[in-house]
């Protein structure tokens, strides 16, 4: 017998987790952090729907927040067993939960509250993962054989492939983790084995299609022009592992058409700095374009004006300037970080523009701005949006409808697929896509139980 628990993320986009019981073994797939509203945000610390103890293994499909970053908190509980996961996931991870420890700290002081996990926490839980190739079959327990494939979502993403041995004839579910995009600079393709019983495939942009990405590069290109011509600068809240990497991957290969000798360009981020300086180590995982583009590894892009602000003094100094600045800075959600202390000094003003290359979750300081609030809080105090504001969907880190059916598509056996990952309304639009190719898609909701 093989159950499957949906936990986290089912019916809505972040705290991926979910539950595998095998008649001997139970194993998560992800153990990942709920973001959103405040209520939302609350649930991270409430109890597991299950004994810690009886976790045997933890498979993590890669190393966003949104799907790693209850892993302390796991571990806070009484989990001491490994983490298996990409080997490039094991190195962003170190970056990432260090940093999320860092801000339940900083959440902690301010709110006077305990925090969720401490630094020690994420450093116990960062000792215990154990990296891997793609394509590397591996036994996290008995009678279970685990496999990653590239999901092309960011570096190390993988897609998991979990085998039980036990059963006869043996049965394989198929995890998709994040999909990426098809022909993604960077990154390659996602990838997927061509068997499978079932599949857990997400469904984050299950409702729409993105807008070509050639087209994106244009779009961005004019964007840039016209801050240039209207005197203003260009603010990114980007998220620190993926998005940063890819923007700067399109400023360096469009460098002299876009006319960026004449402009100063911020990675204001020292989490993203780490996260790209990582990803350059991982060249054996890089697309044909990028290893024709960086002919060098172990460096950023060529960009002569590009600035690494790895500190709060070197940030501060770019509010000084008032034109033809590109500051990409962290959270892309605008959660926190010092991506606020940038939006509250170029929102009020009409020739600045602010570009979104990602996800918006529900209640987020970010999705407030993208649907047109004319007013926000940053810090406490109101803040007029006078900004033009822009949403480049076609670099978003997610496939789109056409992905993802895509993407089962090299499934040969057409195994039935339960969505998750996704609110509701997306669901449903993937689910109504999907039947040109397979009746069997379901969607899911928290507790849900299934048997393979």
């Amino acid at each position: 017998m093989v159950e499957i628990e949906f936990f986290g993320a089912a019916g809505e986009i972040t705290g991926s987790c979910h539950i595998i019981r095998s008649s001997n073994h139970t194993i998560l797939l992800d153990c990942g952090m709920i973001q959103g509203r405040r209520s939302d945000v609350a649930r991270n610390a409430e109890p597991f729907p299950f004994d810690v103890k009886e976790i045997d293994a933890v498979i993590l499909s890669h190393a966003h927040i949104d799907h790693s970053g209850r892993l302390p908190l796991l571990v806070k509980r009484g989990y001491q067993g490994p983490i298996h996961t990409h080997n490039a996931s094991a190195h962003l991870c170190n970056v990432l939960l260090q940093d999320a420890a860092h801000l339940q700290s900083s959440i902690s002081r301010r709110e006077q509250t305990e925090p969720m996990y401490s630094i020690k926490d994420s450093k116990q839980t960062i000792s215990q993962l154990v990296g891997h190739r793609y394509r590397e079959i591996f036994n996290p327990t008995p009678n279970i054989e685990v496999c990653f494939y590239d999901a092309g979502h960011i570096m190390g993403s993988a897609s998991i492939s979990v085998t039980f041995l036990g059963s006869k004839p043996h049965k394989r579910l198929l995890f998709s983790g994040d999909l990426g995009q098809y022909d993604t600079p960077v990154i390659n393709d996602p990838s997927a084995p061509d068997q499978a019983d079932i599949v857990l495939m997400e469904s984050t942009y299950g409702g729409r299609t993105h807008r070509n990405r050639d087209q994106t590069v244009l779009e961005f290109g004019e964007i840039i022009s016209s801050a240039d011509q209207a005197g203003g600068n260009i603010v990114m809240p980007a998220f620190a592992v993926g998005r940063s990497q890819e923007i700067l991957y399109h400023l360096g290969s469009n460098y002299q058409q876009w006319g960026l000798e004449n402009w100063r360009i911020f990675l204001d981020s020292p989490m993203a700095i780490h996260a790209s300086e990582i990803y350059w180590d991982y060249e054996h995982l890089y697309d044909d374009d990028t290893t024709r583009l960086v002919p060098k590894f172990n460096e950023m892009p060529k960009l002569p004006n590009l600035h690494l602000t790895r500190t709060a003094g070197e940030s501060r100094v770019i509010n000084k300037l008032t034109s033809r600045a590109i500051i990409i800075a962290g959270s892309g959600m605008c959660n926190g970080g010092r991506i606020l202390h940038h939006l509250k000094q170029r929102l009020p003003a009409q020739n600045n523009q602010i570009v979104f290359t990602g996800y918006q979750a529900r209640a987020s300081l970010g999705r407030k701005i993208i649907e047109g609030d004319r007013s926000i809080k940053i810090h406490g105090e109101d803040i007029n949006v006078s900004a033009k504001v822009h949403t480049l969907g076609g670099w978003s880190a997610h496939g789109d409808q056409q992905d993802l059916l895509r993407w089962y598509k090299t499934i040969k056996n057409k195994p039935p697929v339960y969505l998750v990952h996704g609110e509701p309304a997306s669901g449903k639009k993937l689910q109504s896509y999907f039947y040109q190719t397979t009746k069997d898609v379901y969607l899911t909701k928290p507790g849900q139980k299934i048997n393979l």
